[in-house]
């Protein structure tokens, strides 16, 4: 398995309640208006915490032949419905080893977001299995194929993946397992989160420790944690320090601020879809910010960071938290400045972007 947590930016990290607070922060900034809710994530790595010594275990710490996999949430954030609770995803790996037989060594989450950065958490916890700092992706994506690493361009791979969530007092509670070609288990797990009002926990797509280190977003969590830091230092000062103590950091700028003139979202097939637009920018989004223009002008397309705050509190929101009157701060950096894994650098992924916020993507890839 891994040898021992050393040092936290070196090796390993005991995490502690400063570092859920910096996580969750830098978790919401790097989602890039998606990857959950802080509130969620805050309630599982509490409980995470509480159930013992937990650390954040770097992947060169992991033999090549460990077994790994994948702790994600997957729904509409906005959904009304949406009902996940954390012994949800505690039931997924439960439900994987159950069906697959399998060991599993490693837990990463899919991505960066307010939930996302804490999925696994829990899970490490409870069952005792190795929390690992390799993100797939270390910001936040829509869709599950673009946050497995390139898997869907490994011939014959064959994903399992195991679901909970839903409210059983509205009789939305569901769970499952699926073993198929990659998209068709997404796409069996997104409409599983349908019928469950919005959201499920998911464990998914087992590979070993090496094919997570040529492909993942490694030390993506401790980014988010770091990305957090600076945020609280600035606000130490005031919340526009914050933002652009965050702005800074990541090696981009403050687009723009002011009053949300224009918001639209939609909650369809699993996902929220829309726009906002702040004085002149319009910014469209599949869960996650996918553009910023000005006028005709492109500035920022995904996977570039895209990320709203609160003017007044410095606090970042995510999209489906915004409403229209809002005064807001956008700010945001080009992809080289985040970490990014295979399914980012995907063309045809990043394809299937244009038709749900249409706009051209890969154009300005």
């Amino acid at each position: 398995m891994y040898k021992k947590a050393i040092i936290y930016g070196g090796v390993s990290v005991k995490l502690d309640k400063e570092m859920l607070k910096y996580a969750l922060i830098g978790g919401t900034i790097l989602g890039g208006g998606g990857g959950g809710s802080k509130e969620l994530g805050n309630a599982s790595g509490s409980i995470a915490l509480e159930y013992g010594d937990l650390h954040l275990i770097d992947i060169s710490e992991i033999d090549d032949d460990e077994l790994i996999v994948t702790a994600s949430a997957v729904g509409a954030p906005a959904a009304a419905d949406k009902f996940v609770k954390p012994r949800d995803y505690v039931r997924t790996i439960e439900i994987l080893q159950e069906n697959t037989g399998l060991k599993i060594g490693g837990i990463i989450t899919n991505e960066n977001g307010g939930a996302a950065t804490i999925n696994g958490w829990i899970q490490a916890a409870i069952l005792n299995i190795p929390l690992i700092d390799a993100p797939c992706n270390g910001r936040a994506h829509p869709t599950g194929t673009m946050g497995s690493m390139g898997l869907n361009n490994v011939t014959g791979f064959i994903s399992h993946q195991a679901y909970a969530g839903g409210n059983p007092e509205l009789g939305n509670r569901i769970e499952g397992f699926i073993s198929a070609d990659l998209f068709k288990a997404a796409t069996v797990v997104r409409q599983a989160a349908v019928h469950a009002g919005g959201l499920v926990a998911v464990a998914r797509n087992v590979v070993n420790a090496k094919y997570v280190k040529e492909n993942g977003a490694i030390n993506g969590v401790s980014h988010a944690i770091e990305t957090g830091k600076k945020f609280y230092e600035g606000l130490e000062d005031s919340p526009k320090a914050a933002i652009n103590a965050v702005a800074e950091f990541l090696n981009g700028e403050v687009v723009v601020e002011g009053l949300v003139s224009e918001f639209e979202l939609v909650t369809k097939g699993g996902f929220d879809v829309g726009k906002v637009i702040v004085d002149g920018i319009e910014m469209t989004f599949w869960n996650e910010y996918m553009t910023l223009e000005k006028g005709n002008k492109r500035l920022y397309t995904f996977p570039d960071l895209i990320m709203s705050f609160d003017k007044e509190s410095g606090m970042p929101i995510t999209t489906a938290e915004i409403q229209k009157g809002m005064n807001i701060v956008i700010i945001a950096t080009k992809k080289q400045n985040i970490k990014l894994g295979a399914g980012m650098h995907d063309l045809n992924l990043l394809k299937e972007i244009e038709p749900i916020v249409n706009k051209e993507i890969v154009r300005y890839i």
